[in-house]
């Protein structure tokens, strides 16, 4: 097909400028994302202003809130309407490389001439937010613009600390905090304590601004908290700019701390906020954030685009957190969690199949079958991965006739391939049909020749 707009001018520039080279970056991005990349987004990398912090919600569970600012927006005209949709795949993974959890996410855009005409010249932030067991993470972010063929991307290291006794978190640096209760409890991205926190990745405030500081502070017992206090340091070059202290027995909205300090009497330059708790006058954590504060009289501050989460209680929860816990192979810790969101919302197949993954890990085949034969019964088909862990736990049992059973429901439904094919030759061989067996499997090897156990399997079979 054509290639797009930006493609065209891009192709056009480079046969005008024959030795000016695209930038590596473009390239690199793509090639790191390329299993999710089309080949029409290959020289549309666009850059981004990014943020990330881990917060604890009161409930126990820490969320990941990000924000990611692509350095423009293109937008498509229908009629009298502007739209486009922005595309946001997510990927958690443990520092050695193993997934851990992953995500796509649509954030529509619409907007009528007159909103158009109001945001054109401003900057969008796209916020989001989800939930995180303990740990330490690689966290790769990548939007994609599908109206312009866009892409852009983030990626930071996420740590997650287990039990401590005292904990902080990295401060938020907002340039505006408004009261905002959520509905029902729900989860928003940058909502704290019932204060929506609005802030700029780029962390540039001007004169007139009112500078927001949050932070979260955990773990204080009464005891601790007569004794400890907050020092607020604003470093300008090598010199303290400003320092207030705060003793925390006067902070009445812990976990959360909000701190407004004018800028009126800050000079333009870069700063560095250091951040300490003190124990005893004693340093206990100290965290750090730097900023900008610029000459400018005032600054464009982005539109938002986000999303509103489900409450901490609902069991959506448990089947991120579960599946977190089962990939980095903590199975018990999984079946805890997991058993709890089921019993919360026992219909959910989604929630069954999870757990039963991690029955089937645990060799509870048992229990995995009897959570799992309900769905795979029902007349209007279900998921791929219900079948298959259902049918798994079947043979597990010795149950050969039963897995086949559920296994040419999967086909029906989803189509063959080297897993159902396998399970499916490995039933047959179980219930003294070789011949069927090696049919089977030898289909398998047609789709994937790349089966080296399969084909020792086969061998030696035929060698009876």
């Amino acid at each position: 097909g054509r290639p797009s707009l930006s493609s065209d001018l891009l192709l056009r520039q480079i046969e005008q400028t024959p030795q000016k080279m695209v930038e590596d970056k473009y390239a690199r991005k793509f090639f790191e994302y390329k299993d999710i990349i089309d080949v029409d987004y290959s020289v549309n990398y666009i850059d981004s202003d990014a943020l990330v912090r881990v917060l604890k919600d009161p409930s126990g569970l820490y969320f990941i809130h990000y924000d990611l600012e692509p350095s423009r927006l293109s937008i498509n005209q229908y009629d009298n309407q502007y739209a486009t949709n922005f595309k946001v795949n997510g990927l958690l993974s443990t520092v050695d490389g193993r997934l851990v959890y992953q995500f796509e996410k649509t954030f529509p855009v619409k907007l009528t001439p007159d909103q158009m005409k109001e945001r054109q010249h401003l900057p969008l932030a796209i916020y989001d937010v989800f939930p995180c067991v303990p740990g330490e993470y690689k966290l790769s972010i990548l939007a994609k613009n599908e109206a312009s063929k866009e892409f852009t991307s983030l990626e930071q290291t996420i740590r997650i600390p287990e039990k401590v006794q005292v904990e902080m978190s990295s401060p938020i640096l907002a340039y505006k905090v408004s009261p905002s209760e959520s509905a029902e409890g729900k989860i928003k991205p940058f909502l704290l304590g019932g204060q929506q926190l609005y802030l700029q990745a780029n962390r540039v405030f001007t004169a007139k601004d009112e500078l927001a500081v949050a932070v979260q502070l955990f773990g204080l017992t009464p005891e601790l908290k007569n004794r400890a206090s907050l020092k607020y340091q604003f470093w300008k070059e090598s010199e303290i700019y400003k320092e207030e202290t705060y003793p925390v027995s006067e902070l009445d909205s812990l976990p959360l701390v909000i701190k407004i300090f004018p800028l009126a009497g800050f000079p333009p330059a870069h700063y560095f906020l250091n951040l300490t708790l003190l124990v005893d006058g004693q340093e206990k954590i100290k965290v750090k954030e730097e900023f900008d504060l610029s000459y400018l009289e005032s600054l464009p501050r982005p539109w938002v685009l986000s999303r509103v989460l489900p409450p901490a209680t609902d069991p959506y929860y448990g089947w991120i957190i579960g599946s977190q816990l089962y990939k980095l192979g903590r199975l018990t810790e999984a079946r805890t969690v997991l058993e709890a969101a089921v019993a919360k919302a026992p219909g959910n197949e989604d929630l069954a199949m999870e757990l039963a993954r991690v029955y089937v890990a645990l060799n509870d085949y048992q229990a995995a079958a009897k959570i799992l034969d309900s769905f795979v019964s029902a007349e209007q088909g279900v998921r791929y991965e219900t079948y298959l862990v259902a049918a798994q736990a079947a043979f597990s049992l010795g149950q050969y006739e039963k897995a086949l059973t559920v296994l040419d429901k999967a086909v029906a439904r989803h189509g063959s391939d080297i897993q159902l094919l396998d399970l499916i030759g490995d039933c047959y061989f179980k219930l003294g049909k070789k011949e069927e067996a090696l049919a089977v499997w030898q289909k398998s090897l047609e789709i994937n020749p790349d089966q080296p156990e399969l084909k020792k399997k086969i061998q030696a079979v035929k060698s009876k």
